[in-house]
């Protein structure tokens, strides 16, 4: 049964990247969502993870729009301009791990702290983006530390949330999601071209995921097949 009522609403945050912008189209098309926003650092309200307050005034601003019966965080950084993953322990540096920390793991434990009040009382979906290399138990191949660590403390800080509002908002569903392999401009170094899925069709498959959401599944890490992932 699908799990949003008709005219639904959600946001998306980080709607300018590949799995955002996919996100926000596959909304327009479902003729069951009313409304679907999506925010990034130049939208108008700007999210910027890089300013504290700029999570908090935008959460503030889209109150006027709230409740919304989803929200979806699709932003990430695995690489920039200035470095790349770390294969191995001599590379580990501060300034990277402060970078990929930031937007991977804190700026969303903020989203979940200011937008988790904007979801819908009878029925609120968050869904962070997340990722398999961020499952220490499935962590068999090393490398990617700072990458693999900040999904690994993004799902504890949304794990944690989950039994938090369970009490609260009981209604309120909390979910880690990894997208799998996606063509998008975090895979492109590493052959997402060549290996990975479009991103409307990598959405799509999320879709059914987040679509079947009930109560029971909050504080969970999905994959984008369904399968329950180990922490």
């Amino acid at each position: 049964m699908p799990s949003f009522p008709p005219g639904f609403h959600a946001l998306v945050i980080g709607s300018s990247g590949s799995i955002g912008s996919a996100f926000l189209q596959l909304l327009g098309l479902n003729p069951h969502c009313a409304n679907a926003v999506g925010i990034h650092r130049h939208s108008q309200p700007a999210i910027n993870f890089d300013n504290e307050d700029s999570i908090r005034q935008a959460a503030a601003s889209l109150s006027k729009q709230a409740p919304f019966h989803l929200i979806i965080n699709a932003t990430g950084i695995l690489h920039t301009t200035d470095f790349t993953p770390e294969k191995k322990l001599s590379s580990l540096n501060y300034s990277q791990m402060e970078k990929t920390f930031r937007i991977n793991a804190f700026g969303p434990a903020l989203i979940i702290n200011y937008f988790s009040k904007l979801l819908h009382p009878t029925k609120g979906v968050m869904v962070m983006l997340s990722a398999k290399v961020g499952s220490i138990e499935d962590n068999r191949l090393g490398g990617w530390y700072s990458y693999r660590a900040s999904k690994a403390a993004l799902n504890i800080f949304l794990k944690t949330a989950a039994i938090e509002l369970q009490r609260i908002q009981p209604n309120t569903i909390v979910v880690a999601l990894h997208p799998g392999t996606v063509n998008s401009n975090l895979s492109k170094p590493f052959r997402g071209e060549q290996i990975g899925r479009a991103p409307l069709e990598a959405v799509r498959d999320m879709w059914q995921v987040i679509e079947g959401l009930q109560p029971p599944d909050t504080g969970k890490f999905y994959s984008y097949d369904g399968q329950v992932l180990p922490w």
